[in-house]
């Protein structure tokens, strides 16, 4: 293994890891997080690792290189801060933004030097010709009650007179993210323009989207952005979101996709500047639809559907540099793998067959980076191994590993064997179920068990590593993990993903008794020892299992988790998510029946089993109150209870110090009660 030089970080992961031999919650949060950029021209890979530091309750990110066929790794930037959005400049030098300024250096990372001074751009990009950059900041744009009230600064309020007064962890405060172009020569910028000038919409896509939401057209005199064009309630109901294109020539927007109603993402121009491809959802308001794949001819109009006789959703792609051929990922049966799709002169032709999966394995492959010849620059991760970055041969399929960034803290631990198991559900049907096994696993012992419960509920359940349910570090407290794809998990075609749409608590409820039922039988699972656990969609399978699992369970934790269902359509923001998969609001007559056959709050009156409820002030997507709602209950009735409550945090919990408070009471409530 190559020798590493990441200073004091790593040294401090190889210390611990020797004195360890299974994860545990600090180790989890001393590991490097790997985030790709990009390939400079000399053929190095540049990659950015974050590291967090528990005492500064924050993380640290600097830029890295590594020839991406093999060779030291060079670290470019040991600045205070976040290093990011890593471009090829015009004068052949490395661009890069920091603090909201964009930099220049060598790609070695000498010569560093500041070009603008304004501190407040979010996403960077030179046009082909290099002689205009587009970028990202946010503007004000609404009048807000502050405006109106000058003479009263210290006062601290929400106003709102129409819906998404909200939105995930955020309160609408009259600012947006922009689009803006304007020329570039030689470090300065000149005849900027706001190209969505006074409009209170954003782009990227708020809440997480990024630099995938608009790219340059391929003769640089425009750009194509993605854009959600409505407000108010409207804003709350759909998910019509649009391609547009802005000419610099003529200063005019035109909508690309207005005859399309759902998600419209990632516009990508082809190499020669030809054709245009973007990800669609047919059906406006369900955020779950199958994802396909769609080319047009901006200057004819012409279109294609390129992926609709495939029964998967496409989740990301990028063109090949010669433009024959698209490279994409997509869920396949409980992996996410690469897959490429070969492109003939005739588009209405392309179907099934011209579509080829080219990695294949116990991973995923969760995002591309990058072509370099014949080979493309992908990330991988498996439930052993945090994200790190792979070269795949496109003609062999060989991977081959780039980073180890976080070898040497693998190296010091036990991993985790991981069987993919079949189940057979209630209505005859086969069920993949990942069974994760402690690291010093003793096939003549019993261990207690706990299921997992995925969130979404659309969404796949993979390879994937996370920092916060992660199950390496679930194992290593002594526990076999059972991972059911139950209904709505994507990469069985699409009927499976969409079977729990208005059917929350039926067959995917049925599906994790299913497999709890089944592996509970194995010699080497105490089935009085089985807990559950889960988040969001999870944590409400954790509240429906408690009132339908009759005795199965002894312990349970939800996070985020929807309880009244009533209540949380009430306060949710996502309108149209809660309109699509319960079947529209409570009060309608008849009132669908997700409000009462798919309500934990309905099953109460059966709880006894002891729970924990960890919540997120800031989440509003799942208002924290649903949790406050099942503790009261399970407190007024006697039943063993705790409460977390995480005040600057929502859906996710994403601050180091928080994290760790987070396992460490997710821990000691299983070892408590389990």
């Amino acid at each position: 293994m190559k020798k590493i030089t990441l200073g004091v970080s790593l040294a401090l992961i190889s210390f611990v890891a020797r004195t360890q031999n299974v994860m545990t919650p600090e180790l989890l949060w001393k590991l490097g997080r790997v985030s790709p950029e990009t390939v400079s021209p000399e053929g190095n890979l540049i990659y950015r690792v974050t590291y967090y530091d528990m005492d500064a309750n924050k993380g640290e990110s600097n830029l890295y290189s590594v020839p991406i066929h093999g060779g030291t790794e060079t670290q470019l930037t040991k600045t205070t801060g976040t290093e990011y959005n890593v471009v090829s400049a015009p004068n052949g030098k490395m661009g890069f933004l920091y603090n909201g300024d964009y930099w220049e250096a060598n790609w070695d990372g000498t010569s560093a030097k500041q070009i603008t001074k304004t501190g407040d751009f979010t996403n960077w990009k030179f046009s082909p010709d290099g002689r205009y950059v587009m970028y990202t900041k946010d503007v004000k744009v609404a009048y807000t009650w502050q405006d109106r009230h000058p003479d009263l600064p210290k006062a601290d309020a929400h106003l709102a007179d129409d819906l998404m007064y909200r939105h995930w962890d955020t309160w609408e405060d009259g600012n947006y993210s922009h689009l803006f172009v304007a020329s570039y020569y030689d470090g300065v910028l000149t005849d900027d323009r706001d190209i969505m000038q006074g409009e209170p919409f954003d782009c990227p896509l708020a809440p997480d989207g990024g630099p995938e939401d608009f790219v340059w057209a391929g003769n640089g005199e425009g750009v194509f952005y993605s854009c959600k064009k409505l407000s108010g309630k409207q804003d709350a109901i759909s998910t019509n979101t649009n391609i547009y294109y802005y000419s610099i020539g003529t200063g005019k927007t035109q909508n690309m996709t207005t005859d399309l109603r759902g998600y419209d993402l990632q516009p990508q121009v082809s190499p020669k500047g030809i054709y245009l491809a973007w990800l669609n959802m047919a059906r406006e308001g369900f955020e779950a639809d199958r994802q396909t794949l769609m080319i047009s001819d901006p200057f004819t109009g012409k279109r294609w559907n390129i992926t609709k006789d495939w029964d998967e959703t496409v989740e990301s792609f990028r063109w090949s540099d010669d433009g024959k051929k698209i490279y994409f990922i997509a869920n396949a049966r409980g992996t996410m793998q690469l897959f490429e799709i070969t492109l003939n002169d005739d588009l209405s032709q392309v179907s099934q067959s011209d579509i080829r999966q080219i990695t294949q394995g116990m991973f995923d492959v969760d995002g591309i980076v990058d072509q370099a010849g014949t080979e493309m620059i992908c990330t991988k991760m498996d439930m052993n191994h945090a994200s790190e970055i792979v070269r795949v041969d496109l003609q062999s399929r060989v991977v081959f590993t780039v980073t180890t960034v976080n070898a040497n803290a693998y190296a010091g631990i036990k991993l985790c064997r991981i069987d993919e198991v079949w189940v057979n559900t209630t209505d005859n049907k086969k069920m993949l179920t990942w069974v994760i096994y402690p690291p010093d696993f003793d096939p003549n012992k019993k261990y207690p068990a706990l299921l997992y419960c995925q969130g979404g509920p659309q969404g796949h359940l993979s390879q994937f590593y996370s920092f916060r349910w992660n199950f390496q570090l679930m194992a290593a407290n002594g526990y076999i993990v059972i991972a059911p794809c139950r209904r709505g998990v994507t990469g069985f075609g699409q009927p499976w993903q969409e079977e729990i749409s208005t059917d929350w608590g039926g067959q995917a409820i049925r599906d994790y008794l299913s497999a709890v039922d089944s592996i509970s039988k194995w010699k080497v699972v105490d089935k009085n020892r089985i807990g559950c656990v889960g988040a969001s969609y999870g944590g409400y399978s954790a509240y429906m299992l408690e009132g339908l699992g009759n005795g199965r369970f002894k312990t349970f934790i939800a996070h985020c988790g929807t309880f009244n269902l009533e209540s949380w359509y009430n306060t949710t923001e996502e309108i149209w998510f809660s309109n699509w998969d319960m079947g529209g609001p409570w009060w309608n007559d008849p009132k669908p029946k997700s409000y009462t056959e798919s309500n934990p709050l309905s099953y109460v009156n059966n709880w006894k089993t002891p729970m924990m409820i960890i919540e997120g002030e800031l989440d509003y997507r799942v208002p924290y109150t649903q949790g406050l709602e099942a503790f009261q209950i399970l407190q007024l009735k006697g039943i063993k209870s705790r409460l977390l409550v995480i005040h600057d945090q929502g859906h996710w919990i994403l601050k180091p110090q928080d994290g760790l408070l987070w396992q460490r009471e997710f821990y000691r409530w299983l070892k408590e009660t389990l």
